[in-house]
């Protein structure tokens, strides 16, 4: 067993492109779940809204490349107005219902025949990612000996990267202000904030519009980094993916969306590469227990136990507070 090939292929991933998209998916619904209590069970719905709001505007509408980029952020925004208005005033239940709800029905509008000459339809869009490649500086890869990457996914790191640090520097400074305590505040006991005079359905919504946002972002960054916008990248397992970065690491913690995220593909992409070479012929597991083609799914089954080991134990995550993780429900 090569344990440098499974190192190398868990810190590829850890480092990569989906860890920086699925760490700002997360970041998002950090304050939505974290800091605020609510639970939006749709964060791909977001996602994709940012990524089809650069696309749509470039392709279909012609539109200069900034103003590509500004849809991209005021997309997720209408799409958290949209979904909040009705239900912010009631049960947390109905935000997860609405919000799962409204991903998938946006998957299929955008993957429909009927709405192919704006969306592209399932082979969705691509041809707008030229002036992000070109304003690339870098001339060659990066080769670190253990990793290494392209020039391309050099320049998409770098730019995910400072994504990242940049929300989180927000949300850090947004969640230290009289703002964020009034969250947390609406996150433990909403009637008694609401009893203070706090206006708690303006609150809900400027949180779910920001952190709708921060995913929206991720989605231009997605589609930036493919130079393409497929309706099959926004299924649900991205919110359930999110979500699962968001457990592991920690929520209501400023790094935990994205420690999780990283740790999550170094797992996914750790244990693929430790399983294959693990079954088969040469392998230490009997081709009667796992076949070669049942080891990429024996990693999900495997991290899937270890999640759950997690919440039973440690449900505040990895770097949580268990003080945090407390929801009103009502």
């Amino acid at each position: 067993m090569d344990i440098l090939d499974i190192l190398r292929a868990g810190l590829q991933q850890a480092l990569g492109p989906q860890a920086i998209v699925f760490a700002l998916a997360a970041i998002g619904l950090n304050i939505h779940f974290g800091y605020t209590g609510l639970l939006n069970f749709g964060q791909a719905g977001f996602v994709a809204v940012g990524a089809y709001g650069l696309a749509v505007s470039v392709v279909t509408f012609d539109a200069p490349f900034w103003l590509g980029i500004i849809m991209a952020l005021v997309a997720p925004l209408v799409l958290a107005v949209i979904l909040g208005v009705p239900t912010l005033r009631l049960r947390a239940d109905y935000l997860a219902i609405v919000t799962i709800a409204a991903a998938e029905v946006l998957r299929f509008v955008f993957g429909a025949v009927e709405t192919k000459d704006t969306f592209g339809g399932s082979n969705g869009l691509n041809g707008f990612a030229r002036p992000f490649q070109e304003a690339n500086p870098y001339n060659s890869g990066i080769d670190l000996g253990i990793i290494s990457f392209g020039r391309n996914d050099l320049w998409s790191l770098t730019v995910g990267w400072i994504l990242v640090a940049l929300c989180c520097v927000l949300v850090w400074a947004l969640m230290r202000s009289p703002w964020g305590r009034v969250l947390r505040s609406i996150r433990e006991d909403e009637d008694a904030v609401r009893s203070l005079g706090k206006n708690v359905f303006a609150y809900k919504m400027q949180a779910l519009a920001l952190g709708g946002v921060i995913g929206g972002l991720g989605g231009m960054f997605l589609a930036l980094k493919q130079a393409s916008v497929v309706p099959s990248d926004y299924s649900t397992l991205m919110t359930f993916y999110a979500f699962a970065a968001l457990l592991l690491g920690g929520a209501a913690r400023v790094m935990g969306p994205v420690i999780g995220s990283i740790l999550f593909w170094f797992l996914i992409a750790g244990l693929g590469s430790f399983f294959s070479q693990s079954a088969g012929e040469g392998g230490w597991i009997p081709s009667v227990i796992m076949t070669d083609t049942q080891a990429s799914v024996i990693r999900y089954i495997v991290l899937g136990l270890a999640i759950m080991l997690l919440m039973i134990f440690r449900p505040q995550g990895i770097f949580g507070d268990r003080r945090e993780i407390a929801i009103d429900g009502r």
